[in-house]
Formats: C-alpha cells, sequence, structure tokens
C-alpha cells in the first residue's frame, strides 16, 4: 500500500510506477554544481513554466535551508536525479543554494582515522 501522500507514483508490489530518470526527463546532469551537503532554500518566488509534481514537493522540503542529500532521501530519488530537479529551481529562481561550510578539515588523517577507529570497534 502506498504512503499518504504518495498517490499513484508509489505501489509496494511494483515500486516506483514513475522511473526515476523519467522525473528528469532522461536528464543526469545538473545545470549547477551541487555536492550532497550542499544546502537549497526556497526564495519564495514563483517559479515561471510547468514544473512537475516531484519539483513541486521538493520546492516544498526547501523551505527552510535542507541538505540535497535529505532531499533526496525525502523524495526517495536517486541523489543525480535530485541535483537535476533542484538545479531546474535554482535555474527559474525559486531556490537559492550555498555550498557545505566545513569548520574543519574533511581529510583531516586524525579524523579519518578515529571514525575508522569507531567503525572496527562496532565490528
Amino acid at each position: 500500500m502506498a504512503a499518504v501522500g504518495d498517490g499513484p507514483w508509489l505501489d509496494d508490489a511494483a515500486g516506483r510506477l514513475v522511473r526515476p530518470f523519467t522525473v528528469s526527463n532522461g536528464r543526469t546532469r545538473p545545470t549547477i554544481a551541487l555536492d550532497l551537503l550542499s544546502h537549497v532554500m526556497a526564495t519564495g518566488a514563483t517559479p515561471l513554466g510547468y514544473l512537475g509534481p516531484e519539483h513541486a514537493q521538493a520546492l516544498d522540503l526547501c523551505r527552510a535551508p535542507v541538505s540535497v542529500a535529505e532531499v533526496a532521501a525525502q523524495l526517495k530519488l536517486p541523489a543525480v536525479v535530485t541535483k537535476v530537479l533542484l538545479s531546474d529551481l535554482v535555474d527559474c529562481g525559486a531556490l537559492t543554494t550555498k555550498p557545505p561550510e566545513f569548520h574543519h578539515n574533511p581529510t583531516d588523517r586524525a579524523l579519518l582515522e578515529a571514525v575508522l577507529d569507531g567503525l572496527r570497534r562496532q565490528l
């Protein structure tokens, strides 16, 4: 049984009835560079032209700043498809984007070793 709000897009037996790349019209490259940790937020501007239901869902999720990864998870779409949808919304002025901010070096050797040590203890 489909979850409330999923409408005809999901079916327990068949899975997603509309294939992910159909949502992006087969496009696999966003028009702007988006990282999974990039934040997107609605600008309040009304998008011009027709946007599909997934665009509207994505825009609704972006009322507050949210990461690209979170939008993809909420939409249950692959990250690359979500990036295409979000770039469409940025292109029409409905979203703004901000690159991720790192207050530390994400490839710091000590940090990576601590993560690896923690993972080893879990196994």
